[in-house]
């Protein structure tokens, strides 16, 4: 157990020494790497948001059935649930949506009120949930399509906007993600390169004495990891003071703002999970720089 804890310090050591003698070539490597994290987790945190905001129009989201003053609910009932698209059905009988309605205009004797408003002329009416917003408009032209069904309504185009918005934004976050992890791979290597090159005599000294490749390189391979790491600590820092910033703005913006602002703050596992997910794409990126610049001197 000593003789580990011996070379793990000695590791560490040395990869504190190789950042040390860096520099400002260092900088380069967590620059690039905070800029790819910054914008992969402001577009991550949005398609959060947007997703939320999905799910928070989960009434809107719902398709509306109305059946004919003949059909009966039981019938169609089955019919709507073997339906793939379909998550969750609520039934609101005629009788159950007229006790509501008079109970909303007031009215406390609803015998009385049937009489003097004459027959229930409300119709059975099936809430439909689909599965997500994308199969929406297609499950309301199957629900139209059965027998007995009379009326079909859902919000339409603003759920299909924010859908669209939500997939564009999700495309777009993955091309930025590849470009820009590609870069900041490359700007890696680059600088572990330059901090090799710069101590070949010392590791040409240490192959003589017998040393490993392993041993030699792996502290070249913690640095990559430590730009990463670092690349990922700096981007969430800048990401919580710009979530500071957007949330005392809107601090004074009318209650709707507001409102849609609270419905769509990140859960607590949401929250937590962010800065981990940045740490760990950091010290992946910084991994993978690090072993494509050894790699070569490693077979030398």
């Amino acid at each position: 157990m000593l003789k580990i804890f011996t070379k793990l310090d000695y590791l560490l050591k040395e990869t504190a020494l190789g950042l040390q003698r860096g520099g400002w070539m260092n900088w380069a490597a967590v620059s690039t790497v905070t800029v790819l994290l910054f914008l992969f987790g402001i577009s991550l945190q949005t398609s959060w948001q947007l997703e939320k905001l999905l799910n928070q129009f989960g009434t809107q989201l719902e398709v509306s059935v109305y059946l004919k003053a003949e059909a009966r609910v039981e019938t169609i009932q089955p019919i709507v649930e073997r339906m793939p698209d379909v998550v969750e059905l609520r039934i609101t009988t005629k009788e159950q949506a007229w006790k509501r309605l008079v109970k909303e205009l007031g009215i406390a004797d609803i015998s009385g009120a049937t009489q003097q408003l004459g027959d229930n002329p409300l119709v059975d009416e099936l809430q439909v949930k689909a599965r997500n917003s994308q199969v929406v408009p297609n499950l309301a032209t199957q629900l139209a399509k059965i027998p007995g069904v009379e009326t079909v309504k859902y919000i339409d185009e603003a759920v299909k906007q924010i859908a669209q918005l939500h997939r564009g934004l999700n495309w777009l976050t993955l091309t930025i993600t590849v470009i820009l992890t590609g870069t900041a791979i490359a700007v890696t290597t680059t600088t572990i390169r330059l901090i090799v090159t710069a101590r070949k005599r010392e590791i040409e000294v240490m192959q003589l004495v017998g040393a490993t490749s392993a041993w030699i390189y792996l502290p070249f391979i913690f640095q990559g990891i430590a730009f990463g790491l670092a690349g990922g600590a700096i981007a969430w820092s800048f990401l919580s003071i710009t979530q500071q910033f957007i949330t005392q703005v809107l601090a004074n913006q009318p209650e709707f703002i507001k409102f849609l602002t609270n419905g769509v703050q990140l859960s607590f596992f949401q929250t937590l999970i962010l800065p981990l997910i940045l740490l760990g794409f950091g010290s992946t990126v910084g991994l993978l720089g690090s072993l494509f610049a050894v790699r070569k001197f490693a077979k030398s």
